[in-house]
């Protein structure tokens, strides 16, 4: 099969033919039809996460399942399907209670193992970790749900209460950031928005957010959707007493110790909070707000490509392209 490869970090990622996966007893082969390119993609790329090497990228995708192992239950060969990026064991105590995405043992696509910048990728426990997409859902949508789209839902209504009055500040206008300012809008929320991108406000703003430079002591919730040292330490500062903070961009590299205005949290009783994901047992009030067009994910693609062009499109996260904002999606021909 066709894949996009790279040797070592920061090497030129390149289309190659490949051997196809080996389907997992307890897993699934799935024929990619949409992948998502994602910060988290660039971050192993850059050996921010370590990845094993040579390697194939791609976490967020969509498909169809081409082969199923004999101990998976509930999905049949040609079931049009999606998983989080998370994949848990589906044994363990956590995957048992329904929280996979923190899973000890967990199995991630694209990091683990090759992902979906490729016409094939393995699931393994597929019986816990597929999620059958209603028809309704194209694969452009449903790959753009698999990381940002569902983590932004998960940090918004899984961590605790959700007043209707809530005031939700979000920092960083990237894919996790616009999937959450249009949930928190699609449930009648406020939602202030901080990004240094024109581009990236703009697309922010047209989805009901109001976008300023600087927030103190105004959010309910506030969600560093970046992950840096910067906007986390801004993102506790935003919070009137009581509020939370989610922690959804991945702190790595330096930023993975750094400090937060804890003056704060304890004067003002602030919650602080991380965010991996979402288990594929919480999808479907996700997904029945997404088919009934309530939440529209095809509205923060910003390009759709061919697979030829995954490669070219991880590497300019290193400088991105001004003007562009919203996900980038490869599409595979069928």
């Amino acid at each position: 099969m066709r894949a996009v490869v790279y040797d070592a970090v920061g090497a030129v990622p390149e289309i190659r033919e490949i051997e196809p996966p080996a389907c997992p007893s307890d897993g699934a082969v799935i024929a990619v039809r949409a992948t998502g390119v994602c910060r988290s993609d660039w971050h192993a790329w850059r050996g921010h996460d370590p990845v094993p090497l040579p390697h194939v990228p791609g976490h967020e995708f969509a498909g169809v399942i081409e082969q199923l192992g004999p101990a998976v239950t509930g999905f049949a060969v040609g079931d049009r399907v999606t998983a989080p990026f998370v994949n848990g064991c589906g044994r363990c105590a956590y995957c048992l209670s329904g929280s996979a995405q923190i899973c000890p043992d967990q199995t991630q696509p694209g990091f683990t193992h090759p992902g979906s910048f490729a016409e094939r990728v393995v699931v393994r426990a597929a019986t816990t970790n597929l999620v059958r997409l209603p028809d309704s859902i194209d694969f452009v949508s449903a790959a753009a749900l698999g990381c940002r789209f569902a983590t932004a839902f998960r940090a918004l209504t899984g961590h605790g209460p959700l007043a209707g009055d809530a005031v939700v500040a979000v920092y960083g206008c990237g894919g996790v950031g616009l999937s959450a300012i249009m949930i928190a809008t699609a449930l009648g929320l406020r939602v202030l928005a901080v990004d240094p991108s024109p581009a990236a406000n703009a697309l922010a703003a047209s989805l009901g957010a109001v976008i300023v430079h600087e927030i103190d002591g105004e959010a309910d919730i506030a969600i560093d959707a970046y992950g840096s040292a910067e906007t986390a330490f801004a993102s506790v500062r935003a919070l009137r007493p009581g509020g939370r903070h989610v922690q959804v961009g991945l702190m790595l590299g330096a930023d993975s110790r750094a400090p937060l205005p804890w003056d704060l949290v304890v004067a003002r009783e602030l919650q602080v909070v991380g965010s991996h994901g979402m288990a594929a047992a919480d999808y479907p009030p996700m997904l029945e707000l997404v088919a009934s067009g309530r939440l529209s994910p095809r509205r923060l693609v910003g390009s759709e490509i061919p697979l030829e062009a995954l490669g070219v499109a991880l590497t300019t996260m290193d400088s991105p392209i001004p003007g562009h904002a919203g996900i980038v999606v490869g599409v595979h021909e069928k």
